[in-house]
């Protein structure tokens, strides 16, 4: 029987072949693990070097400083990430460890989608239009601060507004900013100052913290609020990488609380100098007023004021004169007109008088009894009373007979 040869290697020649197989292995499919942080260990180089554990196991990870620079939050001990990345082997310590090139919160992704729907959905009811924004007020005399009465984003707020502008009120609407009730406060605080009038402009926001942390600015309730809100408003939720939905329902978004302090309030200094400006504009427009006033009051005489009065009366009193011959022209032919018409008038009465008829010669016959005319001697009978009407008098007859 022939004796196999053993299998001898060195410490390196085992060690490069564990790293070839096992990078090699998990070369061919990424990997997504999900696990708590301990050990964290920023380094001056800007790497960072932890450990990735559960309740039964561990793994070192590191995670190099092109891709920790990329990082929406701060790692730290205790808190459960899920990364992607590589296995990889290091021979002078024998021991393996992973390759992070992407870490986020564990359930951010879950948080992110959630956050991603919910903006799509209010933004197609219009709460986000640009057509409903309004410009900040350009010297508020008082500014509304919702956020927490004991974080340091408010002490931020309240020394800007106070160095940049010491005229200017803060009112401070006091408000939980984490947690299942901060939602609510928020919302209520925004609504309370609109009923009552109590700002010029609203700064709704917190300091920085984890997606979750940030939470109830993105609530629909916090959203609705600050869309409706007659007083318009600025939120200002953690720093300038984080966001939260009510940024975009907003009339401004600032980076940070302190850039919303900034914003709301103008320094005083820069309204000193602008009123000054006005007021020297104003100055000068009525200066040159007045100059071209005199010029124009020099520029005429007594005698060009008569001639320029003369000259633009002329006209109007040759009209006058004009219109004064015409009208009494009409009213003349008027007059006779009326005047041929009443002797046409008098002719016609004149000739139609009985009494001239009867001067002639003519006589006016009627019934005695009924004074009815008789024009016919049909319509009369023997023994009939009647009157005869000569110019003058009355004469009574008795009929005898008649002949048709």
């Amino acid at each position: 029987m022939i004796e196999q040869k053993e299998t001898v290697f060195t410490v390196t020649e085992l060690t490069n072949r564990i790293k070839n197989l096992l990078e090699s292995e998990f070369a061919e499919f990424p990997f997504t693990l999900e696990g708590e942080i301990s050990n964290y260990r920023p380094s001056s180089s800007g790497h960072i070097y932890f450990t990735l554990k559960d309740d039964k196991a561990a793994i070192k990870a590191c995670l190099f400083r092109g891709n920790a620079l990329k990082l929406a939050f701060t790692p730290k001990d205790g808190m459960m990430v899920r990364v992607k990345g590589s296995i990889s082997v290091y021979p002078p310590q024998g021991s393996y460890q992973i390759i992070v090139s992407r870490m986020e919160q564990a359930g951010v992704g879950d948080i992110l989608q959630m956050l991603e729907e919910r903006k799509r959905r209010l933004a197609m009811e219009g709460l986000f239009g640009e057509e409903s924004k309004v410009n900040l007020p350009f010297f508020p005399t008082t500014i509304g601060v919702v956020t927490s009465p004991t974080g340091a984003a408010l002490q931020d707020i309240l020394n800007i507004t106070k160095r940049r502008n010491p005229l200017v009120n803060v009112l401070v609407l006091p408000c939980s900013v984490q947690g299942t009730e901060a939602a609510s406060q928020i919302a209520a605080q925004i609504r309370y100052a609109n009923a009552h009038q109590l700002c010029d402009v609203l700064i709704v926001g917190r300091g920085g913290g984890s997606l979750e942390d940030l939470l109830p600015f993105s609530e629909e309730i916090v959203v609705r609020a600050v869309a409706e809100s007659a007083i318009p408003t600025v939120s200002a939720v953690g720093h300038e990488i984080d966001w939260a939905i009510s940024d975009f329902a907003a009339d401004r978004r600032a980076p940070t609380p302190s850039a919303a302090a900034e914003l709301c309030t103008p320094l005083l200094s820069d309204i000193t100098n602008y009123i000054q400006q006005i007021k020297n504009q104003l100055s000068q427009t009525i200066e040159s007023k007045i100059s071209n006033c005199k010029l124009l009051i020099k520029s005429f005489t007594p005698e060009s004021l008569e001639m320029s009065f003369r000259t633009i009366e002329q006209p109007y009193l040759l009209r006058f004169d004009d219109v004064k011959e015409q009208l009494l022209e009409n009213i003349y032919d008027k007059m006779e007109n009326v005047k041929k018409r009443i002797e046409n008038a008098k002719i016609i009465l004149e000739a139609s008088n009985p009494k001239l008829i009867l001067a002639r010669g003519y006589a006016m016959v009627r019934d005695k009894e009924t004074g009815k005319i008789i024009t016919k001697a049909s319509s009369v009978k023997p023994s009939q009373i009647l009157e005869i009407v000569p110019e003058s008098g009355t004469i009574n007859v008795t009929v005898n007979s008649t002949t048709n």
